[in-house]
């Protein structure tokens, strides 16, 4: 399991990195989730499904962290909680760098707990818990 999730984030990484260039392949963002998900933050919970909604989501959240001067988001760690022979939490440490108008660029260190599925060698997320993105980059200065 541990290999299969760490390749799941390693490409979730080398996607996020080709996306804030403008480079976005829909199908390959919808391999990286599994077909419904959950998510939990600060402002709420939600459930999707991953449909062309959930990717023009994931398109229009993309065109804002370029909008916002997102430059990089690079996993600093990767632990992994399993629950299951085919489930774990995967607890991935970012940093984010972002230019700023008048300013030096900003790189901001952030944990999101993932949960993930693996099955037959594919691993899927599921599910995520996080932060409150908005206040981080409000605190540094980004928005």
């Amino acid at each position: 399991m541990e290999a299969d999730v760490r390749k799941l984030f390693a490409r979730y990484e080398r996607f996020f990195e080709r996306s804030l260039g403008g480079d976005i392949d829909m199908d390959e963002a919808a391999a990286l989730y599994a077909p419904a998900f959950i998510a939990a933050t600060p402002a709420g919970v939600m459930t999707g499904t991953n449909d062309d909604r959930f990717r023009q989501a994931l398109a229009d959240g993309y065109a804002h962290y370029r909008a916002i001067g997102t430059k990089g988001m690079r996993i600093r760690a990767v632990r992994l909680s399993p629950i299951d022979e085919h489930h774990c939490v995967s607890h991935v440490a970012w940093t984010a760098t972002y230019a700023r108008k008048g300013g030096p660029d900003v790189a901001i260190d952030f944990d999101v707990h993932y949960l993930v599925r693996t099955q037959d060698g594919d691993a899927r997320v599921f599910g995520w818990v996080a932060g409150d993105e908005q206040a981080l980059m409000k605190k540094h200065g980004i928005v």
